[in-house]
């Protein structure tokens, strides 16, 4: 059996997504700027739908969403265009330790052109803490951005908490929402959310799609383009649209938002159920994020003694992952993790599991089977699990250098 739990890093396209998606590469290929002709009449009315369907499952008006082709862009022009536009009424920035690479990097390349960021530290489960968050906020600070839902270990941030926080103190309110977007149910009015990043690959649509909400009322945002040419999608990202892509993230937001009742829990039953049953068979097994506060998708677990890669290859028919898509080139220990005060030999020893739509019973099962047998295995062999057996307080070893 070949088993695919890395759902967090990519999604299979939705067979229909992709049927929606097929006609606006042949039959109406038109450009959805050619406003003289039909072919662009009828990609233009298709782009429109789309905003609809993304518009509908955050609660807000199909004017507020842009196009971008996916969520590191969406992070990019969120960030760098509020700086830009907001520089004369401050020059700082908050965001959280944990944030995904495409927020971190973008804060770094800010603190290069002058602006202060503060990096929020989170608890052991993930979390930030508002009285923080709050003391950090200062005359000149202009946005804060803190993620929805973390790709690595699943805690959810309060974000509610987080934008009545930022309203109250006058600062716009950016969350990259892509783990969470048409899994959990976001509600931008209610949480006070100025700027929303997704992206289509995560939710059974394309990759090179992606959304940004952009808040029109109460305050209306503005950002400055990161790209030029054309005055596209109001002036604030320029080029011809992917009008297929665009019509497959549509039709993804739509279907996820009819599933997500049903959908999210029996996702999270899948998900307790794997790690019930790793728990009940394998001894110093931690998980890691928060408890409860967590995407249903996600299970991060910290395997002592077995080193994360080896555990993988110990179990090659399963998709896992050990850390991020997006930094798992790397063989330095999950700065996520890190950061949850996780020791470098636990965060060596992680996995994420991460399932989805098309995730089976059956598979946990047979999940749960080849990571007891890989982990026993892989223990056999590490004379530091047969000391621990043995009661040996290892913290307590003088180890000798050689």
């Amino acid at each position: 059996m070949k088993v695919y739990l890395d759902y967090n890093a990519t999604t299979p396209v939705d067979p229909a997504v992709l049927e929606a998606m097929l006609p606006y590469f042949r039959e109406r290929f038109g450009n959805a700027a050619s406003r003289s002709h039909a072919f662009g009449w009828e990609a233009e009315a298709a782009v429109k739908r789309a905003r609809e369907q993304v518009a509908e499952l955050i609660n807000a008006q199909p004017e507020d969403i842009l196009f971008t082709s996916g969520a590191t862009e969406g992070n990019n022009l969120a960030l760098k265009g509020a700086a830009a536009m907001y520089a004369e009424q401050g020059k700082h920035v908050i965001t959280q330790v944990t944030e995904h690479k495409a927020v971190l990097d973008p804060c770094k390349y800010l603190e290069q052109k002058g602006y202060r960021v503060t990096f929020l530290p989170v608890d052991a489960t993930g979390r930030i803490d508002l009285a923080q968050l709050a003391e950090a906020i200062k005359p000149d600070t202009i946005l804060v951005s803190i993620m929805h839902g973390n790709n690595e270990i699943g805690t959810l941030q309060p974000i509610a908490e987080i934008g009545r926080l930022c309203k109250e103190r006058g600062v716009l309110f950016h969350t990259d929402c892509c783990q969470t977007f048409g899994k959990v149910p976001i509600d931008v009015q209610a949480c006070g959310i100025d700027l929303l990043t997704c992206s289509g690959h995560k939710i059974y649509g394309p990759k090179g799609v992606g959304a940004v909400y952009v808040r029109r009322t109460r305050p209306r945002v503005r950002l400055e383009p990161l790209l030029h040419g054309g005055g596209h999608e109001r002036g604030m990202r320029s080029g011809t649209l992917n009008v297929p892509g665009i019509v497959g993230l549509g039709a993804a937001a739509e279907i996820a938002g009819r599933q997500m009742a049903t959908e999210g829990p029996r996702v999270a039953a899948l998900r307790d159920r794997l790690r019930d049953g790793l728990l009940a068979q394998l001894d110093h097994v931690t998980v890691n994020g928060h408890p409860t506060e967590r995407i249903p998708t996600n299970l991060n677990v910290s395997f002592a003694f077995v080193e994360g890669e080896s555990l993988m290859m110990g179990m090659d028919d399963i998709a896992v992952s050990s850390g991020s898509a997006c930094t798992s080139a790397s063989l330095e220990p999950s700065y996520v993790l890190r950061a949850l005060g996780v020791g470098d030999d636990l965060a060596h020893s992680s996995i994420r599991f991460s399932l989805g739509r098309f995730t089976t019973e059956a598979e946990i099962d047979y999940t749960i089977e080849r990571v007891v047998a890989a982990v026993r295995r892989l223990r056999a062999m590490s004379p530091l699990y047969e000391m621990v057996q043995e009661g040996v307080d290892l913290k307590a070893v003088q180890w000798q250098p050689h």
